[in-house]
């Protein structure tokens, strides 16, 4: 990254809508990097909720943020002459920590989804999808959520893509007269891994430049099994409905930082993709 209102990624659905608010009553963010006390909508600074364990997109490097979106929100925050101060927020907590006001900006790798787009504004700025995890030396090792029936698969909650497994798992395995699939939601990515690592699940669906970190990192123990991008979709900056000036600035800031050259090399860095014009135009209709 996630109904817990489907909004993350990452996304919410309205059968976590009331864990969701149960989760955002008991985070307590914390704000990191110099001007940690500074307060939301600060002159020069930039507040920005991040849900910082979901590498490459957003984690620590020892105490500093890092990774793909604090590189993009640094480099259009400076195109602003803002400072950027992130607040470290588990996932399910973002939009309501937005709404209440915490920080000004979501930047944690958010599907752009119509559930979201009703509650919050969502400025695209990237593509992305999710690949599925298991061990290499399982004996399943499915290449597409059809397969997936009857067996357990592991999500961070909050995600996108947990509504389209309890879809799937209704509509298509147990009309099927196939078992349903058994998801296990976790507080975060690394503890999703770590229950596939230890055989609690089977198969971890995650974003697909996250499983490729994973696969990385773990040498070997892991493998991505599905062979195309799976629900494809764009990632978006969310802005409070009630704060539409900073929407323009930072269009303005992220076509500042695009003409620069350095997005597109943040990108080829990332291994990741920039959504054409048409697909943009789309993610507002």
């Amino acid at each position: 990254m996630i109904y817990h209102l489907h909004w993350s990624h990452r996304m919410f659905t309205s059968s976590h809508s009331k864990a969701l608010f149960t989760c955002m009553a008991a985070a307590l963010p914390f704000l990191l990097g110099s001007g940690a006390q500074a307060a939301v909508m600060t002159p020069g600074q930039l507040t920005v909720g991040s849900d910082i364990t979901f590498p490459p997109y957003e984690y620590l490097d020892g105490k500093t943020p890092a990774g793909f979106d604090i590189e993009f929100i640094n480099g259009v925050a400076e195109a602003m002459k803002l400072k950027p101060v992130y607040v470290d927020t588990r996932f399910t907590s973002l939009i309501p920590g937005l709404q209440a006001k915490r920080f000004e900006l979501i930047a944690s790798a958010l599907f752009i989804t119509p559930e979201r787009q009703k509650v919050i504004d969502m400025v695209p700025y990237l593509k992305t999808g999710e690949s599925l995890l298991a061990l290499s030396d399982a004996s399943f090792k499915p290449s597409k959520p059809e397969e997936l029936c009857g067996h357990k698969v592991g999500s961070m909650q909050g995600t996108y893509w947990l509504e389209k497994l309890h879809t799937l798992s209704a509509d298509y395995c147990v009309k099927q007269g196939l078992k349903p699939i058994a998801v296990s939601e976790f507080s975060t990515d690394p503890q999703t891994t770590q229950a596939l690592l230890s055989h609690a699940v089977e198969v971890q669906m995650t974003d697909a430049a996250v499983a490729s970190q994973v696969v990385d990192k773990m040498k070997g123990r892991l493998a991505v099994t599905s062979t195309e991008l799976l629900y494809p979709v764009l990632v978006g900056l969310g802005v409070s409905k009630t704060n539409p000036e900073l929407k323009k600035e930072l269009n303005e800031g992220i076509a500042a930082f695009k003409a620069s050259g350095k997005y597109s090399a943040l990108v080829k860095k990332y291994h990741l993709a920039e959504p054409s014009a048409a697909e943009v135009q789309a993610s507002s209709l």
